[in-house]
């Protein structure tokens, strides 16, 4: 089976089918609507034949469906019909969820997604939970996204930003007392000097989780409250 998968972010959406090794990419930003996304798919995937899609969505999925409209993007994702518009067999996980199952190597792993927000998954002795912790509140009435996702960076600078963000990875540490810590997003490359148990992930992890998540068993839903298992 040809699995095309769609990495959507507030910045670009990216889409690599799988057997092929240079993802294609185009703008996405706060006007991406679903329709819009769907353009953009056939067109970055135009010479590529596939078989069932996988998309990762910068947001709350439940039960494989989308459940809330992302902060970053444009409206109208909730009960947008993903298989009809593309018409073939679809997929929605979490975008952090989906790069989580591309990192994970055993035990119980913490993944947080640097990018325009702040994504997150665990995954415990092949169990993948996807979770909301981007807007839990952090400091002066402000949540982690406020200070680790794109707008801190700016608001900050790169010296701060990092130092809010090795903070918030050991908050959470402390509280979900994974084995050890992935961090992914666009924004990872930025950071040096990761304490021990705290390593980058790669970003062709979320094409490699997409992939994966048309081999999880009891994956089909894809992305919901309750933990999948992974093969």
């Amino acid at each position: 089976m040809d699995i095309l998968t769609v990495d959507v972010g507030g910045t670009h959406v990216k889409v690599l089918r799988s057997g092929k090794r240079t993802p294609r990419k185009a703008d996405s930003g706060p006007g991406l609507t679903p329709a819009r996304l769907v353009t953009l798919v056939k067109k970055l995937a135009d010479g590529w034949s596939y078989d069932a899609v996988s998309i990762g969505y910068p947001g709350l999925v439940v039960q494989g469906k989308i459940a809330a409209d992302p902060h970053n993007l444009g409206r109208g994702w909730v009960r947008f019909d993903f298989r009809r518009a593309l018409g073939k067999p679809v997929k929605v996980i979490n975008d952090a969820a989906m790069q989580a199952l591309g990192s994970y190597e055993g035990g119980r792993m913490l993944f947080l997604g640097l990018g325009t927000g702040l994504g997150s998954a665990v995954i415990a002795d092949g169990n993948l939970q996807p979770m909301e912790l981007a807007h839990l509140p952090y400091k002066k009435g402000k949540c982690y996204e406020d200070y680790v996702g794109a707008r801190g960076y700016e608001k900050f600078g790169k010296r701060k930003w990092r130092k809010h963000v090795l903070e918030v990875i050991e908050l959470l540490r402390g509280a979900l007392e994974p084995d050890y810590v992935v961090v992914g997003g666009g924004n990872a490359k930025k950071l040096v000097d990761l304490p021990p148990g705290v390593r980058l992930g790669e970003n062709a992890n979320a094409f490699a989780g997409g992939f994966r998540l048309w081999r999880q068993q009891g994956a089909a839903k894809g992305g919901g409250r309750h933990a999948n298992r992974l093969p």
